[in-house]
């Protein structure tokens, strides 16, 4: 018994020496593009990056995030504007990576896109709150990563794309846990076709985060909207009593 602990326990120490020796060395001039840098998670990681010595390059949704980025970053962290659900803005901002990274290729791209998600039963719902979601947070994201797709191949880089595990949970409709259930299918695929070329494919599955904290009045008000605009029908069929609980 203490023989077999002592062989884990070395196997372990082998596994952690050897895995340290793949970690990235020289980060100069290699660049990291990221989704979703406006706040929370994606707004961090450009940070954290950034001070490693990563040229970040971060898309944000607003003038205002990418201003508050670059106020608390060094020079050689860029921003660009992107609309995840806006195929131009999607070709204006791979443009902009591709100018950036200036032949070298693209070292990693790192997606991470929440979207609006209407948090309601699915027959309060219409296809277009159902778009509103998947729009951004499945196919611009897959739209975005197949235009990269190049870069990252010339680079032999990686994309990571980091999943709320709070969407592999289908427990309340709309597009939110279909978007994330996506990601993991088309991350899962994307995977073994890029081995090929030597391009990695993770998913980081994480938590909550004081960022993502949702505002209890803007849920009350949102399902206090799709309420009123319910059929007549559908409303007699839940009853006042089912909005109130």
């Amino acid at each position: 018994l203490h023989i077999a602990i002592l062989a884990s326990m070395l196997s372990l120490v082998i596994y952690w020496l050897i895995r340290d020796r793949y970690r990235v060395r020289n980060l100069n001039g290699k660049h990291v593009f990221i989704t979703g840098c406006d706040t929370g998670l994606g707004n961090s990681l450009a940070k954290w990056l950034d001070k490693k010595g990563f040229c970040v390059i971060a898309a944000c949704a607003t003038e205002e995030g990418g201003q508050e980025l670059q106020s608390c970053s060094s020079l050689s962290l860029k921003t660009v504007n992107l609309n995840l659900a806006d195929s131009n803005s999607i070709a204006r901002a791979v443009v902009f990576v591709t100018e950036q990274t200036a032949g070298k290729g693209l070292f990693g791209f790192v997606s991470n896109a929440e979207g609006t998600a209407p948090v309601a039963p699915i027959d309060w719902l219409r296809i277009e709150d159902f778009r509103s979601v998947l729009d951004v947070s499945l196919l611009g994201l897959i739209e975005i990563t197949l235009k990269l797709l190049p870069l990252l191949k010339k680079a032999e880089g990686r994309v990571v794309n980091l999943i709320n595990a709070k969407g592999l949970m289908a427990f309340v409709g709309g597009g939110y846990s279909l978007s994330k259930w996506g990601m993991e299918a088309f991350s899962d695929t994307l995977r073994i076709e890029m081995q090929h070329f030597g391009v990695k494919v993770s998913i980081v599955e994480h938590g909550f985060f004081k960022a993502e904290v949702v505002n209890s009045d803007i849920l009350e008000k949102y399902l206090f909207r799709l309420w009123n605009r319910l059929t007549p029908e559908i409303r007699d069929s839940y009853g006042e009593k089912y909005f109130v609980e």
